[in-house]
C-alpha cells in the first residue's frame, strides 16, 4: 500500500502523494498503528540504505492547531534544525517546499480534528497540504483521526479511508496479557493463573487496546493471584472506559497522582521531557524524601517510571535533535484535568494571520478572553500576552507556577513586565519565561535582557528559566545570589551571561551554553547538572572548582584546558570521582600557544571515571597519549561506548585503543593521522566507524567483524575510491560491513 507509484520529481499538476487515513473511536489505537507503520519504513531505510521514503515524519495535529504551527513543525522534522522566527506565512511556505523539493516522504498526521460545519477548519487542513506538493511522486499522508470527514477533507479516497474494528475476544486479552505480563519472571503454573483471571478482567474492559495499556500495566506491578481476583470482582472496572481508567488512576502511588495530574497544565500531546519533568515536581515541592536517603530526582524518575509503566504517559518518538519525548494521550489528558481541579489552568491563546500592507500576511496573536481561576496554583500560558499578564495573571495570589513558553519577534517580553512578576507574584515557586526570539534580527543588533534587581522579592523561587536565543545576552544583578532556595537555572541559548554563584548552595541545576561563565561554583556540592565549565585565568575559574562536585549527572563539557598548566593541576578536578557522568568532552580550544609537553600531563591527569559511557577530546596536541587510553591494567572508562577524536595534530598512527575494549562508535574528525588505530580487529563490540576530513590516512588496518556500518566523509580522494573498488585492499577490509556511506566534497 505504501510503495506503488515510484516516479520522479513531481513536474505537472498531478499530486506527488496520496492520502491514507486511520479512523476510529479515542483509545482504539490508531497512533499505535501509525507509529508501527513509520518504525517498519525507518527499519527498512536503514537496512536497504536507500528505503522507498527519504523522509519520515511525524505531526501531532490536536483539536487546536494552527497552520504556522503544522507547518513549522513540519520544516523541523524535514532538516532536523529549530525553524527560524518569519513573519510570513507565504516565507514558511516556500521555505518548506525548498526543503522537500524533489524528496520522497511519508509524512503521518496524528489526531486531526475537524469540524464539517467549519469552513475555516477545512481551510486551515487545506492549507497545510499546499507546500506538500512539492515532493516526489509516490509520497505518503497517512492521517489519522476519529471521523472518517477529517481524512476525506484532507484527500483520502473512500476507499484508503481504514476504520479500527473492534478487537475480538481472544485478541483482546492477548494484548491485556501483554502489557500485564511482558518480562515478568514468573514460572508457567502461575502465568496460567493468571490468564485464567485475566480472561474475566478482559471482557469488563469492552476491547479498549488504550485500557489494555493502563489496566495491563497496573496489573503487571501486581502480578500475583490474589490482587488479581480482587480486581476481577471489584467494581471500578464496571464495563466504561472512564471507569478502567480511574481505577488506575487510583493505584497509582499517592505522589505519582500529585504528579500526573500536573502534567494537565500542558497543551494535548505537549512534548514532555522526563528530566524537564522530574525537576519541575522537585521544585514544586512533590517528591518526598525517603529514608533510603535517595536524591529527590531519583525519586521523581521512580514516580515518572510509574506513570509510563501503567501508560499515564506514553512514548512519543523523538524531536528534531534525537532527543526522547512523551505524551499524555487526550483521554487520560482529561483524567488529569478533572483530578487536579482548579489547581492547574492553561491558556492557549493562538496565532492568526492577518494582513499588512508591507508584509503581506503576519502573525497576530489573540489576547485571552476568558476568565482565570482565581484559586489556580499552576499556570500555563501558550503564547506571551502583555494585557494578559497585566490585568489578570498579576492578580492571582496563590500563583506558584508561571509558563509562558512561547514569544517571537512581533510579541517582545518587555523587561518591565517581568519586573512587574517579579513584585506582584511572590509565592512563585516556578518561573519560566521565553524571551523574544531575534527581535532584532532586522537591523541585525543583538538581543539584551536585564533582569530587574527585584528579582530578589521572589524569595520562594526554585526553578527559574529563561529561554533565550543564541543572540540574546542576558544581564543578572548581583541580587540574583537571594535566591537562597533556587535548584535550577536555565538561560537556555542566550549568547552570554556572567554571574557569581557560591551563595546559590542549593542549586542543583545550572543549564548554559558555553558562553555563560558562573564563578565560585565549588560551593555549590548539590550541583548535578552543570553541561559546560570553562577554564579561564581568573580566580573563581580555576579547574579545582570542580574538585568536590561529585554528584554531577549527564554531561560535562570542559573548555579552555589550556590553560590548566600541570598534571598536578588537571587531578584537582577530581574527574574520576565523578561516577555519574555519562558524557565527558575536553576541550583545548585550538590554542596554539599550548606546550605539547604539558597537554599530554594534563590528559594524564583528567582521567574520566570508570562509568562514562561517551568521551570527545577535541584539539589535543599533546606529544604522548594517557595511559588510561592505550593500556587496560591502568584505571580509566573500561565501560566507554563512544569515543570522538576531534582536530588531533599528531602525525603518525592512531594511539591503540586497548582500554576500551566495549567500544560500539569511535569517530575521527579532521585528524592528521596516518593510520588507524593498530588494535581495532580487536574491537570486538564495535558496531560504528566515522572518519571525517582525515586527509593523510590511506590505507585502513583489519576492522572487527562487528562493524554494521562505516561512513567516509571528505577523507583523501583516492582513498575514498579504494574503498568502493572491488579488490582493492581497501574494499576488502569493509566488505563485509552491511552499511556503507561516503561522501565527497
Amino acid at each position: 500500500m505504501f510503495h506503488e507509484n515510484k516516479g520522479v520529481v513531481n513536474t505537472n499538476n498531478t499530486l506527488c502523494y496520496s492520502v491514507i487515513g486511520i479512523h476510529g473511536i479515542g483509545g482504539s489505537g490508531k497512533s499505535t498503528l501509525a507509529q508501527l507503520v513509520c518504525a517498519r519504513e525507518k527499519k527498512n531505510r536503514q537496512e536497504k540504505m536507500d528505503g522507498h521514503f527519504e523522509l519520515i515524519m511525524w505531526v501531532h495535529v490536536s483539536q487546536s492547531f494552527t497552520v504556522s504551527a503544522i507547518l513549522e513543525e513540519i520544516f523541523e522534522a524535514v532538516t532536523r534544525n529549530p525553524c527560524p522566527q518569519l513573519n510570513n506565512l507565504n516565507t514558511l511556505h516556500d521555505k518548506l517546499e525548498e526543503e522537500l523539493n524533489g524528496k520522497r516522504f511519508l509524512l503521518v498526521l496524528d489526531d486531526v480534528w475537524y469540524n464539517i460545519e467549519d469552513d475555516r477548519q477545512r481551510v486551515e487542513l487545506q492549507q497545510i497540504l499546499s507546500p506538500l506538493k512539492a515532493g516526489r511522486v509516490g509520497s505518503k499522508i497517512l492521517v489519522t483521526s476519529r471521523t472518517k470527514d477529517a481524512l476525506l477533507v484532507l484527500g483520502a479516497a473512500e476507499l484508503r479511508c481504514i476504520p479500527i474494528p473492534d478487537l475480538d475476544e481472544d485478541v483482546f486479552l492477548d494484548l491485556l496479557m501483554h502489557y500485564a505480563l511482558e518480562g515478568t519472571n514468573i514460572d508457567d503454573y502461575a502465568r496460567r493463573r493468571l490468564k485464567d483471571i485475566g480472561t474475566d478482567i478482559a471482557k469488563k474492559l469492552k476491547a479498549s487496546p488504550l485500557v489494555a495499556r493502563t489496566v495491563g500495566g497496573r496489573l503487571g506491578r501486581r502480578p500475583n493471584a490474589e490482587f488479581w481476583t480482587t480486581v476481577k470482582n471489584g467494581k471500578l472496572v464496571d464495563g466504561t472506559m472512564g471507569a478502567a481508567l480511574w481505577w488506575s488512576y487510583h493505584h497509582l502511588d499517592q505522589q505519582a497522582r500529585r504528579c500526573f495530574a500536573y502534567c494537565s497544565i500542558f497543551p494535548r500531546r505537549h512534548r514532555l521531557y522526563r528530566d524537564e519533568l522530574v525537576n519541575l515536581w522537585v521544585a514544586e515541592g512533590f517528591i518526598r524524601s525517603t529514608s533510603k536517603g535517595e536524591e529527590m530526582e531519583d525519586v521523581a524518575r521512580g514516580y515518572f517510571d510509574e506513570l509510563a509503566s501503567t501508560s499515564f504517559v506514553q512514548l512519543g518518538g523523538m524531536d528534531y535533535s534525537g532527543k526522547e519525548y512523551y505524551v499524555i494521550h487526550d483521554l487520560l489528558h482529561d483524567l488529569a484535568e478533572t483530578v487536579s481541579g482548579s489547581d492547574c489552568f492553561r491558556i492557549e491563546n493562538g496565532l492568526r494571520w492577518s494582513i499588512d500592507l508591507r508584509r503581506g500576511k503576519v502573525p497576530r496573536r489573540e489576547s485571552w478572553r476568558g476568565d482565570i481561576p482565581q484559586d489556580v496554583r499552576h499556570l500555563f500560558v501558550q503564547n506571551y500576552d502583555h494585557e494578559l499578564i497585566t490585568m489578570k495573571i498579576l492578580q492571582l495570589e496563590n500563583l506558584r507556577t508561571l509558563i509562558i513558553y512561547t514569544a517571537g519577534e512581533v510579541v517582545p517580553v518587555e523587561e518591565e513586565v517581568i519586573e512587574s512578576i517579579f513584585k506582584g507574584l511572590p509565592k512563585l515557586r516556578v518561573l519560566a519565561i521565553a524571551l523574544s526570539q531575534e527581535q532584532h534580527a532586522l537591523i541585525n543588533e543583538p538581543d539584551m535582557f536585564s533582569v530587574s534587581e527585584s528579582i530578589s522579592q521572589l524569595r520562594h523561587l526554585r526553578y527559574l528559566s529563561f529561554r533565550t536565543s543564541t543572540r540574546c545576552s542576558v544581564i543578572l544583578p548581583s541580587t540574583l545570589t537571594k535566591l537562597y532556595h533556587i535548584q535550577l537555572l536555565d538561560f537556555g541559548q542566550c549568547e552570554k551571561s556572567e554571574f557569581v554563584g557560591g551563595d546559590l548552595i542549593n542549586m542543583r541545576h545550572l543549564f548554559s551554553c558555553s558562553k555563560v561563565n558562573i564563578s565560585n561554583i565549588s560551593r555549590l556540592t548539590s550541583l548535578r547538572t552543570v553541561p559546560f565549565f570553562t577554564v579561564r585565568k581568573e580566580c573563581g575559574y580555576e579547574i579545582n572548582q570542580l574538585r568536590d562536585l561529585n554528584k554531577l549527572h549527564g554531561k560535562l563539557c570542559i573548555n579552555g584546558l589550556a590553560n590548566v598548566k600541570s598534571k598536578a593541576e588537571a587531578l584537582e578536578a577530581n574527574l574520576a570521582a565523578k561516577e555519574r557522568l555519562t558524557v565527558l568532552i575536553l576541550d583545548w580550544d585550538d590554542d596554539t600557544n599550548c606546550d605539547p609537553e604539558v597537554q599530554a600531563e594534563v590528559l594524564e591527569g583528567l582521567c574520566p571515571p570508570v562509568g562514562l559511557e561517551t568521551l570527545e577530546i577535541c584539539h589535543y596536541n599533546g606529544l604522548m597519549y594517557p595511559n588510561w587510553m592505550v593500556d587496560r591494567q591502568k584505571d580509566g572508562p573500561k565501560y566507554l561506548q563512544e569515543m570522538w577524536f576531534d582536530r588531533w595534530s599528531q602525525l603518525g598512527p592512531a594511539p591503540n585503543l586497548e582500554a576500551f575494549v566495549h567500544l560500539r562508535s569511535l569517530r575521527v574528525w579532521d585528524c592528521s593521522w596516518d593510520a588507524l588505530p593498530g588494535n581495532m580487529e580487536h574491537l570486538r563490540s564495535l558496531k560504528k566507524l566515522e572518519i571525517h576530513k582525515c586527509l593523510n590516512i590511506s590505507l585502513l588496518p583489519t576492522l572487527p567483524q562487528s562493524l554494521e556500518e562505516i561512513k567516509l566523509v571528505d577523507c583523501n580522494g583516492e582513498f575514498m575510491e579504494s574503498c568502493q573498488q572491488v579488490g582493492h585492499p581497501n574494499w576488502e577490509k569493509i566488505e563485509h560491513i552491511p552499511m556503507k556511506k561516503w561522501n565527497f566534497v
